[in-house]
């Protein structure tokens, strides 16, 4: 289906990531990356397409 888009493609970078930092508050490391998890797996769903999973799953872990 598509490419994976790396380009900045949010209105407000800075206030998702407010709004992630804010997500964890309160919890334990061990809540939050539950938390994270649930999230990434919703927005995986959200996208439905494997390969630019497969792409983005490859930039996090610094192999592309």
């Amino acid at each position: 289906m598509g490419k994976l888009n790396t380009d900045m493609n949010l209105a407000d970078g800075d206030a998702t990531y407010a709004a992630l930092v804010k997500m964890t508050e309160g919890m334990d490391d061990t809540a939050a990356m539950k938390a994270m998890a649930k999230l990434v797996l919703l927005l995986a769903n959200h996208i439905g397409d494997d390969a630019v999973l497969n792409e983005a799953m490859a930039i996090a872990r610094g192999k592309a």
